[in-house]
């Protein structure tokens, strides 16, 4: 029998670039004047100056030019779907290969941190305080930078590890936990104070963060997978809970001969790899839609499916049968698409007498998560669910800001996004703060 360790099949899915291999791919770039690249990338690296320095063998301003942008950038060079951004406007990608500029902004970024090279300090201290709630890549990026610019941050993070979904959600063959690590340990570098298992509402209270700190910065990221509402559902796996135990105790995750996957986003292509990866003899992904209104990246799903994944469009769970305490299978309904619901995508409407079952031994679910709680514990106002912000990142409440996944009422969810959230509240939460120290002086 195979014997399969999860070490192996889930690492990381590309090997780093040899120094050779960085060089040379840099030395093919243009160097684009008001480069497509660089608009395309939603924090706005300025990519062909990053490029042009590992050409010319000066990779810790690489890193730099890329960290000016990005603090998460060691992240987003793995887990960005470049292939839609920054690659995917290359003017080599019409009748050539693209740069290679994830690949490449990995090589600049890991150059740093196995060096242990720090290319920031913290700016001269201003004397104000500012709490940031949850250390995800908004809450990290906004902390980060806020300490460059000389304030004091605290980081309050409900989790045992700071870097949210970059550290628990995110597989392996993606993003290893070192990585998220590594960019904590940066940001913890320029004096930022994170604490780690304290959660807003259980033993951390409101009016401790208020009365202790000039300014509040929510990032608390999205909730549990919603419940479905069938039958058996008892018996079905948190997808983001399956991620999880791959990365941080591979051993102990158990899969099953026969595995569903109900979902269709980036989370459910994950689940379903590793599934795959860790043994399954047959590996189903099921969606009441059809795959032009899945939510996973075009690359993500032809990845999955050159894994063997099968794919059943157009059908929807309505009951985990089981025997003995064993699941045996998923009882679906095929369904049609009707009239556009309030996503704008048509709405699955159930075709009568059409139930079937698909025979399986294990469900995993990831079919999107909860909107934020915190917004109901603060009394936020909100927008269909998230927290609502103006454009400086403010919330209903006075001197409180929010960013990443928590106010993503319109456009999809990524790690750069919330980067980018991270990057403008910091810059907005300065200038508000230094406000009111000058309007003090001249009183």
């Amino acid at each position: 029998m195979q014997i399969i360790k999860p070490e192996e099949v889930l690492s990381e899915y590309y090997p780093p670039l040899t120094d050779h291999e960085a060089l040379v791919e840099a030395n093919r770039c243009l160097y684009c004047y008001d480069a497509p690249c660089t608009h395309a990338c939603p924090t706005h690296i300025d990519i062909p100056k990053f490029i042009k320095k590992i050409a010319t063998g000066n990779v810790v301003g690489s890193a730099r030019t890329i960290l000016e942008s990005n603090l998460m950038g060691a992240t987003c060079a793995r887990v960005c779907p470049v292939q839609e951004l920054c690659e995917g406007a290359c003017v080599l990608g019409a009748e050539h290969k693209p740069i290679a500029i994830g690949r490449l902004q990995r090589y600049a970024t890991d150059y740093v941190y196995e060096r242990g090279i720090d290319v920031f300090k913290p700016g001269p201290p201003t004397g104000k305080k500012v709490a940031v709630i949850g250390a995800g890549p908004a809450g990290l990026t906004c902390a980060g930078e806020l300490a460059k610019l000389g304030h004091s941050v605290t980081v309050f993070e409900k989790r045992e590890l700071p870097n949210g979904l970059s550290t628990y959600g995110i597989i392996v063959l993606r993003e290893p936990v070192e990585v998220a690590q590594a960019e904590a340990d940066m940001v913890r570098r320029l004096g930022v104070e994170i604490k780690t298992q304290m959660e807003l509402g259980r033993n951390l209270s409101w009016d401790e963060v208020k009365q202790g700190f000039d300014a509040v910065f929510l990032s608390v990221g999205l909730g549990a997978v919603p419940r479905m509402g069938i039958p058996g559902e008892e018996y079905i796996l948190d997808g983001l809970q399956y991620i999880e135990t791959s990365k941080m105790n591979p051993g102990s995750l158990k899969v099953g001969h026969q595995v569903v996957v109900i979902g269709a986003g980036n989370t459910a292509v994950d689940c379903a790899t590793i599934a795959k990866r860790l043994g399954a003899e047959r590996v189903t992904m099921v969606y009441r839609r059809t795959e032009r209104e899945m939510t996973a990246y075009d690359f993500e799903y032809s990845f999955v499916k050159n894994e063997g994944v099968e794919f059943r469009f157009l059908t929807q769970p309505v009951e985990v049968l089981v025997e003995n305490g064993q699941v045996v299978g998923l009882k679906c309904v095929r369904m049609a698409l009707g009239a556009p619901d309030a996503s704008g995508r048509p709405a699955p409407e159930p075709v009568p007498g059409s139930e079937f079952v698909l025979p399986c031994d294990q469900v995993v679910k990831a079919i999107g998560q909860e909107k934020p709680a915190v917004a109901r514990l603060l009394g936020l106002e909100t927008d269909k669910g998230f927290i609502k912000v103006n454009q400086d990142y403010q919330t209903s409440l006075p001197g409180v800001y929010a960013g990443g996944d928590c106010i993503r009422a319109k456009g999809s969810a990524s790690t750069v996004m919330a980067v980018q959230d991270g990057k403008l509240a910091a810059f907005a939460i300065h200038r508000n703060l230094m406000a009111g120290m000058g309007a003090a002086a001249d009183d």
